[in-house]
């Protein structure tokens, strides 16, 4: 009997050493880590009693070594808990909580001794974990064949996805069962560098919905000098496993200790608005780097750019001659075409609608030699970022500008020609700060140089960090176009105000577009790294207009597009239509000159991913809020409670709302605007029509409103 009983103690013994549980700080999520037969690391994960992620894999196959994946052994467990509150330097709140609760799993190979460590992050919505490898004998310099991360899901969830591509997450966003996936019948038309690897794989950051109401996002974290993170789906058994973004070579990434791997992340709630508030990716990312942020400015901006994606209007390029293939600044051989966008004309009036209106910055996109050679050549040397064209008074455009009060924003595209990017950079650096630029946007169009990199793979990763990181050193505000998708890192460098990395507001003006869920999926994908330059504000929708017959059109309603700039976050925020469609719509055009692009708080009144969304937003420094309410191809009524008022205040809210006849396909223009006074006790409701919106702006009333405006 006593052996029995002490079989039973040893038993539980190494039960107890081979597997560990941490609680998140309000219980809700548990974490199990356990070493399986094989002496593979394994974790599991629940909420609320529900189970999220079944039992699942972890470790790393490399190339040239002895795979990290199993004979491990655990030699510590570090338990730990921290709780802080910290204020970003522009955000969606003021503050952020930090709280978490910490297990550090340390194990050894047992024939290699080699070190690896599990960091996990038990948040109160969710989970980050990464791996770590210390400087040690047996493990220096290795590369990295790919990660077998695993995220065994418990069914055949819905799923919001787009392909896994190593060159683009350009598409139009995908709702199936897991069980359907399928890339192959993925339509890429529109988009320059695409090409699926595995009809079942699909990229980060995954949305999934479970038939018991859970919303689950799986992405990562602080990618740093290391490939991004796409899925491939076992559609059968519903099991997601990490794949990363090979070179050349096929290598997935190179690693040399000490190095830790991005964070991999779950976040998870019953509640879809709960997804929206999280800042689990940003906790994981590190403190501000930069000393003196007193240069980051958020802003509104407008800019020569739309007209070049508009039919018939403008081209970036100053020639046209079908026989001169290259970059040039011999103006006898390169005839002005008459289309040319960036003129000191142009400028000019964009510079004086600006400072009429109250914009900061304005964009000019197309000022630089280089535009009639650019794409399509896979070529090493096309721009020099310091050459202008002929028409384009970089100087005096710049002290113009100064005298108004605004200034211009300087473009870099790279053509993907990266190399000769990082050979111009300084000089192009120098130029920016002699004619007083401070605000950036980068591109990133085409095939990648050097040959044989991706825009998502390792050296890419690098290059916009590296980017990212000489902004700052120099006080420059950067918007980076095409690169890949954001990961918390503005946390750390600020200056990173957006990027694109998603399907833009601009292929709505030259192909199929973007459906009318699209805006209402975004938030709850590609956002949760972080903003992005959506390009909002589009006035005149249908393509018609610029060329008679020409079916495209945006696909959202003008109303939408104002309730754009609540519900896609971003502190960089284009006015991106023409001047004189702008001029047309005055008094729409006033909630773009009001509202806000930096926030003391935010509320998520009520969203469903790919049906509708509602945010009210507090802007920095002021009583004044603003809501954004959006819908996919269907109508429907936003219910609008106004809790978040002052209590014993009465606002002035100016709705911005469709028309009752208004229709984002039909008639997408018509819109009315109204006044009430609302309170905290306030309950607004507003119709939406089909792929449309409202927008909302709130003050405090004066004592003459107050008597004078009907109560909702």
């Amino acid at each position: 009997m006593k052996k029995i009983i002490l079989t039973a103690i040893i038993a539980n013994f190494l039960l107890c050493i081979n597997s560990q549980t941490l609680r998140s700080p309000n219980k809700n999520l548990i974490l199990n880590f356990e070493l399986n037969d094989s002496g593979q690391p394994t974790y599991k994960l629940n909420y609320k009693g529900n189970e999220v992620i079944r039992t699942s894999k972890l470790g790393l196959e490399l190339k040239k070594n002895s795979s990290l994946l199993e004979n491990f052994e655990i030699t510590d467990s570090v338990f730990s808990k921290f709780d802080e509150t910290w204020k970003p330097v522009w955000g969606e709140v003021k503050e952020i909580s930090n709280e978490h609760n910490e297990l550090l799993v340390v194990l050894k190979q047992k024939k290699t001794e080699r070190i690896m460590k599990i960091r996990f992050r038990l948040f109160n919505d969710g989970l980050g974990f990464r791996y770590e490898f210390e400087k040690q004998a047996n493990l220096n310099y290795f590369e990295v064949a790919d990660e077998h991360t695993q995220f065994a899901l418990t069914g055949n969830h819905k799923t919001f996805w787009i392909p896994g591509d190593y060159d683009t997450n350009e598409y139009c966003y995908s709702t199936t069962l897991l069980s359907e996936i399928d890339a192959s019948k993925v339509d890429g038309s529109g988009i320059g560098t695409h090409g699926f690897f595995s009809k079942n794989a699909v990229q980060s950051p995954l949305l999934l919905k479970t038939d018991k109401g859970l919303y689950i996002s799986i992405f990562e974290a602080a990618l740093i000098n290391y490939s991004a993170m796409q899925l491939l789906v076992d559609c059968k058994n519903y099991v997601l496993t990490s794949s990363l973004v090979p070179d050349a070579f096929g290598t997935k990434a190179y690693m040399q200790t000490p190095h830790n791997t991005p964070w991999r992340t779950i976040i998870v709630s019953d509640k879809a608005t709960d997804i929206l508030a999280s800042k689990t990716i940003l906790n994981l990312n590190e403190p501000c780097k930069i000393a003196n942020t007193d240069f980051i400015k958020p802003q509104k901006y407008i800019g020569i750019w739309w007209g070049m994606h508009v039919p018939d209007k403008w081209t970036w390029s100053y020639g046209e001659d079908p026989n001169i293939k290259l970059a040039t600044t011999n103006w006898d051989l390169l005839k002005p075409s008459g289309r040319h966008g960036a003129t000191n004309e142009n400028v000019k009036y964009y510079i004086d609608f600006a400072a009429k209106h109250g914009f900061s910055g304005i964009l000019v996109e197309g000022w630089n030699v280089g535009w009639e050679d650019w794409i399509g050549n896979w070529k090493e040397d096309v721009f020099d970022f310091t050459t202008p064209y002929p028409d384009f008074d970089i100087q005096n455009l710049n002290l113009y500008a100064q005298s108004k009060g605004v200034k211009l924003i300087m473009h870099h595209e790279t053509s993907a020609s990266v190399t000769n990017y990082e050979r111009h950079i300084d000089k192009a650096i120098e130029l920016m700060k002699k004619h007083g630029y401070d605000a950036l946007k980068t591109g990133y169009v085409g095939w990648i140089i050097p040959r044989g990199e991706h825009h998502d793979g390792q050296w890419m990763v690098n290059h916009y960090n590296r980017v990212a990181e000489k902004m700052a050193q120099n006080k420059i505000m950067l918007d980076a176009h095409e690169p890949v998708r954001p990961t918390g890192q503005h946390r750390t460098y600020p200056n990173w105000m957006a990027c694109e990395a998603a399907r833009g507001n601009e292929f709505n003006a030259w192909s199929a577009g973007n459906k009318p869920e699209h805006e209402t999926i975004l938030p709850f994908t590609r956002l949760m790294g972080g903003p992005m330059d959506y390009t909002p504000g589009i006035f005149e929708i249908k393509m018609d207009y610029y060329q008679k017959g020409n079916k495209n059109q945006v696909h959202t309603t003008l109303a939408k597009q104002l309730a754009l700039y609540v519900t896609m976050y971003s502190p960089l925020q284009m006015a991106a239509d023409l001047p004189e469609n702008y001029e047309k719509h005055l008094d729409a055009f006033q909630f773009i000159k009001d509202v806000a692009v930096d926030w003391d708080d935010t509320k998520y009144i009520e969203a469903e991913p790919g049906d509708y969304l509602t945010i009210a937003r507090k802007a920095k420094n002021s009583d004044n809020w603003f809501v954004g309410a959006i819908t996919d191809e269907n109508a429907r009524k936003a219910i609008i409670p106004m809790q978040f008022l002052d209590e014993k205040c009465w606002y002035v809210a100016t709705i911005y709302a469709d028309a009752t006849d208004a229709n984002w396909e039909s008639n997408p223009m018509k819109y009315v605007i109204k006044q009430f006074l609302v309170s905290n006790k306030s309950i607004l409701t507003q119709q939406l029509a089909p792929g449309g919106g409202c927008a909302i702006s709130i003050k405090k009333a004066t004592k003459a409103e107050i008597k004078g405006l009907r109560k909702a």
